[in-house]
């Protein structure tokens, strides 16, 4: 009689997976300035939200003050999230809040989040579609109430994409704590400790270390580490300001910036952009050669660029190197053209930086396909620049 084999014997052990759904979330803030003048512009007709990408697709927020159906007679603002990519079939989960402005947390939420829905995430077939209210709020009670202060709207949006994958990860998970580096280094700064040099900024003393310095910047090393007398024990630092070298040798040990103050530096309460501390510290990252600084300086320029301060911004860019504000700059200011060479910091791009003023003549240009020709945008762009006429072919008198 044969024997039965024992399978037991050649079995290997049993695997496992876990396959995990969830949602990709992304959020976004759509301010519209100006509401008043939104109105009017027709119904199905839509102010669009930048660009932006939560779960590998893009999204943007449509909002028509005068109503997206023409039954309802302008009588209700609508808002939708519309897919902006390519994608078939994208599920998602959605929210929209009107921000109230009072700081009484009394905002208006419609949301698909932390409930139940009867048939699942909704489903986004082809780029364009959307997902929104077209009676999100009845237009006259929105203009009385606290949703809008000084014509402006704040429409908070996130996205939550569903996707779904094998997780082996939280199976076998072994947690790393971040790097403490920063703040370790950073110690030597606020104690002082084998601290072998002082700077002497307008009267305030600053104690560092050279190799520290050194090895954070190119401009640093030079002037401490290779033929500069090292036994010197105080160095005056001109032409800068004691809040902007304790910025600098903050961000030197710590790779990082005090955000809180460098926001509150950037807010519109400086006159001019090159009185706030981001736009100085730009100026001694370029000084001492502090690459990452500049780009962090830069990213928080970027964000206060408007059609008033664009210019300053511009000037500030071309004469410390910041080569992509710059670039942003040149672009905003071509796509806003009509409205950039209507305020006051134009002329003085005019009067002071005429390089800089050729620059976006190109830039302008390089946006029309058909300058070419010899028409279009760029030949009107160029009257405009070069006689001092305004947008609307008056003439403007040159300063003197």
């Amino acid at each position: 009689m044969a024997e039965t084999p024992d399978r037991t014997a050649n079995q290997t052990s049993p695997t496992r997976s876990s396959s995990v759904t969830e949602t990709v979330n992304g959020s976004h803030r759509f301010v519209i300035q100006g509401y008043s003048l939104a109105k009017g512009m027709g119904v199905g007709k839509h102010i669009a939200s930048e660009e932006f990408t939560v779960g590998g697709y893009k999204w943007a927020i449509y909002f028509y003050p005068d109503g997206k159906n023409p039954e309802d007679n302008s009588t209700y603002v609508s808002v939708f999230i519309a897919l902006a990519s390519e994608g078939t079939d994208v599920r998602a989960l959605f929210e929209l809040t009107l921000m109230d402005q009072t700081g009484k947390g009394k905002h208006k939420v419609h949301s698909h989040f932390d409930r139940s829905l009867e048939s699942g995430p909704y489903t986004l077939k082809y780029r364009g579609s959307m997902w929104g209210y077209k009676r999100f709020f009845r237009r006259a009670m929105l203009e009385t109430s606290d949703y809008l202060r000084d014509d402006c709207l704040k429409i908070n949006c996130t996205v939550g994409v569903v996707v779904s994958g094998i997780d082996c990860s939280r199976l076998h998970s072994i947690q790393v704590p971040d790097s403490d580096i920063g703040s370790h280094i950073a110690m030597l700064l606020e104690n002082m400790e084998g601290s072998d040099i002082t700077f002497n900024v307008s009267g305030e003393k600053f104690h560092a270390h050279k190799l520290v310095l050194a090895a954070r910047s190119p401009k640093f090393r030079s002037e401490l580490l290779e033929g500069v007398d090292t036994e010197e024990e105080e160095v005056m630092v001109p032409d800068m300001e004691p809040k902007v070298f304790k910025a600098l040798l903050h961000f030197i040990y710590r790779d990082a910036l005090a955000e809180n103050e460098l926001i509150a530096s950037s807010s519109c309460s400086a006159p001019l952009v090159a009185d706030t501390l981001t736009a100085k510290l730009l100026a001694a990252a370029d000084r001492y050669d502090l690459d990452r600084l500049k780009r962090i300086c830069e990213s928080h320029l970027c964000k206060d660029i408007s059609v008033n301060s664009v210019t300053q911004v511009l000037a500030l860019a071309d004469h410390y190197h910041a080569a992509e504000l710059k670039d942003v700059c040149l672009k905003f200011a071509a796509e806003n053209l009509a409205a950039v060479m209507r305020s006051d910091g134009f002329e003085y791009l005019k009067e002071n930086c005429p390089s800089l003023q050729s620059e976006l003549l190109k830039t302008v240009a390089g946006c029309d396909e058909d300058c070419s020709n010899g028409g279009g945008k760029s030949g009107s762009v160029w009257a405009q620049l070069s006689d001092g006429g305004d947008n609307s072919g008056r003439r403007v008198r040159q300063r003197t």
